[in-house]
């Protein structure tokens, strides 16, 4: 279980941590257990003056599926009182005072989309495809993303993302201002290692004063995503979700 989150230093690449979602068998989907591994990296990274960044990478193909829907229907049925382990993750996100960088490669669904709105530089594949279906699922969106997204792309492309679950290219992300590069499968890692040992050369505490002023208050960040997650877990045992989860679980094994 513990290598589905894979945590390096690369020798290579000085002061940057990569956090790499290593389960391609299952397109990368997370779990609650890898949310808690992602989610203790971050902490980690905070603690240690080594660590200038935080680069994110998937697998070649897949930047990951999403939640694992296994876990959200066990969650759904079990009358659980605490707050989804991806929760953890999403508040470290939002908190994080080091840059963060991500590269995907294909497949970026749900969490795999809203992860990178908290990144400070995105890479993707022309071959990329984010995408959020958490209305589909009766599901409401997460991460900061209601906030987020209208913020960077206006409000009718957030809503055609948040709420009628278009898929959008890696070429309209990027007109989106959801990522910044797109570049062919073969350099994501190593342009977006690249951009990671950049920033981790920079002067320390010039960075961090630019990044948060670009970031501003981060108050009605963890605000929002309060409000989302206490929708998100009544929509979760909810029985219009319970009927889209295993709704979903039948096409697959279908």
């Amino acid at each position: 279980m513990s290598d589905h989150i894979l945590v390096e230093m690369p020798s290579a690449d000085p002061g940057v941590m990569v956090i790499r979602l290593n389960r391609p068998e299952k397109k990368n989907a997370l779990t609650s257990a890898m949310y808690s591994r992602m989610t203790e990296a971050l902490k980690d990274a905070e603690r240690d003056d080594a660590v200038r960044t935080i680069a994110f990478l998937g697998t070649e193909g897949c930047f990951s599926a999403g939640n694992d829907m296994a876990d959200f229907l066990t969650y759904a049925m079990s009358g659980a009182l605490q707050e989804p382990a991806a929760f953890g993750l999403l508040k470290a996100l939002a908190t994080a005072s080091k840059p963060m960088v991500s590269g995907v490669d294909g497949l970026a669904i749900g969490i795999g989309t809203t992860l990178h709105m908290h990144c400070d530089l995105t890479i993707a594949s022309d071959r990329s495809l984010f995408k959020t279906p958490f209305v589909d699922l009766a599901l409401v969106p997460e991460a900061g993303s209601s906030l987020l997204a209208p913020l960077v792309m206006g409000h009718q492309r957030a809503f055609a993302l948040l709420a009628l679950g278009e898929g959008f290219s890696a070429n309209q992300a990027r007109e989106a201002g959801l990522i910044w590069k797109v570049v062919a499968s073969e350099a994501v890692e190593a342009e977006t290692l690249s951009l990671a040992a950049n920033l981790a050369a920079k002067p320390v505490q010039a960075l961090k004063i630019a990044r948060d002023l670009v970031r501003g208050d981060r108050d009605s960040l963890l605000t929002r995503m309060q409000e989302e997650l206490d929708h998100f877990v009544a929509q979760l045992k909810s029985a219009e979700a319970r009927g889209a989860f295993e709704a979903f679980m039948r096409r697959k094994t279908s």
